[in-house]
């Protein structure tokens, strides 16, 4: 899965690099490397000789500035939670961490934005505008490490999406590093800016490959005066997506997240995960983890209770319990975040991160689980995720003893089949994990080859000299 061979640095300008952030922050350590050479499940492992830390915004102009004279590729890294390898340095280059950029400029309650740097850990990003009584939504099971940075690289979409949107959407302005070094300064606040092409959507989501993000404007929203959360047993995805109409329809709030989880993966959580319980008495065949909040203090819970009973009466949900407090909500969101970790004692797994338009998920899912077990007897599909945008993470695990090396040397197979299915019901093989080089191969089948061939364009024209992230996503 590595990416084609490319010229690492020749060792004569690894002193000019370090000059640029000073030695302390060129590590070139092999044991301090070694952590950013590896993604989180394990599929890629990368070389670098050097890790620049750059300390302001100038320091990475000049290490942009020198790494295109010399085209001396580099790899932008965060908090390397990304799951597509993207931020992995596959052939040698040098491995540009933005992780010192770590300042919340600004914080504008009456403006509702924020200011924060590429550096800046999401979860300390939530903090801040809480401080000021305001929400910042975007949230993720990595948000205690990811950066804001990866965040807008990757366009991330999280568990809040349903309501607030994705990152594109949570974006008012930016600061990018091209790859000459100039600096594209668009900070703006502004709502409504009709002055020409809005360049901050082409930096959001191209993994780097266009320019390096080093800070951005980001939209709050008020703070909820009441949040209430339930966990749902239902019989099929079908009942999940009438239960999330007719919640978005009748429930007297704002419906902020609606997750979808199978009975396998739930089963993994309760037999791997710690502190993880099984949420309900009974055995249900799906569940539905729904979030609902309200700028009124009162009167939510009352509209929660009255609606599921509605729902229990046309036959749509099996069992549910609203939690009772704020550390019932919260084992409840354990669970959900915990399911990506408990699928490893179970083997090998093959991963997809798909959406498709909501009112297919059902489909979706009964032809994707059937021809995955067609194609490798025994294996287990354990999809969920956030129905309410129609992203699926439709994993499959290995059948029960079989060799986890043979499993796993079938996963592009396994992608065929299932993007196969994405493509008919006119769906997205990415939903919110990127390209990176999981998906570089298949993106040429997925993608029209008119935008495709404006994507090779816009890479050409930003970074002619192929520095900035080489061999992802296209």
């Amino acid at each position: 899965m590595n990416s084609p061979l490319r010229r690492a640095p020749s060792p004569d300008l690894l002193p000019r690099f370090a000059a640029i952030v000073g030695d302390k922050y060129a590590i070139t350590d092999a044991a301090a490397l070694e952590p950013h050479l590896v993604e989180g499940r394990g599929l890629y492992h990368g070389r670098t000789a050097m890790l620049l830390r750059p300390g302001s915004v100038d320091e990475v102009v000049a290490i942009l500035k020198l790494a295109n004279e010399t085209k001396t590729p580099l790899v932008p890294q965060g908090g390397n939670t990304g799951l597509v390898g993207a931020q992995i340095p596959f052939d040698g280059e040098l491995i540009l961490s933005l992780t010192r950029l770590d300042k919340i400029r600004e914080v504008d309650a009456a403006s509702n934005s924020m200011t924060c740097e590429a550096g800046v850990v999401l979860a300390n990003a939530q903090n801040a505008a809480a401080a000021v009584d305001r929400l910042f939504p975007l949230s993720l099971g990595a948000e205690g490490s990811c950066t804001i940075g990866g965040n807008l690289s990757t366009n991330a979409g999280g568990t809040a999406a349903l309501a607030y949107g994705i990152a594109r959407e949570l974006v008012m302005g930016l600061e990018v590093v091209l790859a000459d070094g100039r600096i594209m300064h668009l900070l703006s606040k502004l709502k409504k800016d009709n002055t020409g092409y809005d360049l901050r959507h082409i930096f959001i989501g191209a993994e780097g490959t266009l320019g390096i993000i080093t800070a951005a404007v980001l939209k709050l929203f008020p703070r909820p005066r009441a949040v209430e959360t339930a966990f749902i047993g239902v019989l099929s995805p079908a009942a999940a997506v009438k239960l999330l109409n007719l919640a978005r329809a009748r429930v007297g709030g704002t419906v902020t997240s609606f997750e979808l989880i199978v009975r396998e993966v739930i089963e993994f959580a309760v037999k791997h995960g710690h502190s993880v319980r099984d949420p309900l008495t009974g055995r249900h065949p799906w569940y539905v983890l729904m979030e609902v909040a309200s700028q009124h203090s009162d009167g939510l819970r009352a509209s929660l209770e009255e609606l599921l009973g509605d729902a229990a009466q046309q036959g749509l949900i099996e069992d549910a319990t609203i939690a009772a407090s704020l550390d019932h909500a919260k084992a409840f969101w354990h669970l959900r975040h915990v399911l990506p970790e408990v699928q490893k004692p179970e083997g090998g797994s093959i991963k997809h991160d798909i959406s498709v338009p909501v009112a297919s998920v059902p489909d979706f899912l009964e032809d994707a689980s059937a021809a995955v077990r067609k194609l490798i007897p025994g294996c287990r599909p354990v999809p969920f995720g956030h129905v309410g945008d129609g992203n699926i993470h439709f994993n499959v695990s290995q059948p029960v003893g079989a060799d986890q090396a043979a499993f796993l040397a079938r996963w592009g197979e396994v992608n065929a089949v299932v993007d196969k299915i994405v493509l008919k019901y006119q769906g997205s093989i990415s939903a919110e994990h990127g390209i990176g080089v999981l998906k570089r191969n298949s993106l040429p089948k997925v993608k029209d080859p008119v935008a495709l061939d404006l994507m090779r364009g816009l890479k050409r024209m930003l970074d002619p000299n192929g520095i900035l992230n080489p061999g992802k996503v296209l």
